[in-house]
């Protein structure tokens, strides 16, 4: 995909002329646009300002999501290693290992072996070092995770819009590689990893990193994350917004909706023709 693709309304201005030639003649519009980007409908004509100047994503649930459960994958894996375990018991048994307590502060040091191997033994029962290290190198890859629907998007469209973009997130060193690819590093202003960084959401000082490299003040930016304490708890003690993924906000386009609010005006009082709205929203090069 490379860098994002100009998201722009439609038509261009180079094109005002015509569409005020075509509204005030009846001839025919220009018809190819992009499908992508929303039209203005007849309830008014929708102008979009930043409700918040940054946005801070969490990785693991949220911005990625896993290309099939995982106890499918470690099910499959296993098998050749001679594991007996159910799907349905290789769930539980991840609820579990993750519900147990770390001796560390940190459960991701450098690229989270030693928590990993520990997790996956017990959630499986298989303490098998060959397992573990085919498991592990399956999730290092892109191919085992992908994007929320509208989620490339999403991002491209709050970027040209000048908001900026931060990862927050609990995760180890193969973080970095799983953005490149799925071709979203190069969106993001700041990339914050516990592993890294030394602390763990919902420890306020991995939120104030991400605020430090964004340059911006806690009140203008908001966090999205699918874990209320780690999320939502720790974010708002420093005076960050979120907004829990699966309940506040389920899309991609709801965040965006929401980071980028939008001004009606409605139809028949500041705008009463077509020829109104394409004076509105688009601006000639003279202006």
């Amino acid at each position: 995909m490379g860098a994002c693709r100009a998201v722009r309304l439609w038509p261009p201005a180079r094109s005002l002329g015509l569409v005020r030639r075509a509204a005030a003649t009846g001839a025919p519009y220009p018809t190819r646009r992009p499908t992508s980007i929303p039209m203005t409908t007849a309830s008014g004509v929708w102008r979009r300002r930043r409700a918040y100047e940054g946005l801070l994503l969490d990785a693991g649930g949220t911005l990625l999501q896993v290309a099939r459960p995982v106890e499918k994958t470690y099910a499959s894996i296993g098998r050749k290693y001679g594991l007996n375990a159910t799907e349905s018991e290789i769930k539980k048994g991840f609820k579990k290992a993750f519900a147990a307590s770390w001796p560390d502060k940190l459960r991701y040091q450098g690229d989270g072996r030693a928590f990993w191997r520990l997790v996956v033994s017990e959630a499986t029962g298989c303490a098998d070092n060959d397992y573990f290290e085919e498991v592990y190198e399956y999730y290092a890859n892109g191919d085992a995770w992908h994007l929320p629907l509208g989620a490339y998007e999403a991002l491209c469209l709050l970027k040209d819009a000048g908001v900026k973009l931060a990862v927050v997130s609990n995760f180890d060193t193969r973080l970095r590689k799983l953005l490149k690819d799925l071709d979203v590093a190069h969106m993001f202003d700041a990339t914050i990893i516990s592993s890294e960084v030394g602390y763990e959401k919902p420890a306020a000082e991995i939120f104030r990193a991400a605020l430090d490299q964004l340059g911006m003040e806690a009140g203008k930016v908001v966090h999205v994350g699918d874990d209320e304490k780690a999320d939502k708890n720790g974010a708002n003690a420093i005076g960050i917004d979120c907004w829990l993924w699966g309940s506040d906000v389920k899309t991609f386009t709801d965040i965006c909706d929401r980071v980028l609010v939008s001004d009606s005006q409605l139809w028949g009082s500041d705008v009463k023709t077509f020829t109104d709205i394409c004076d509105r929203v688009l601006v000639s090069d003279s202006q």
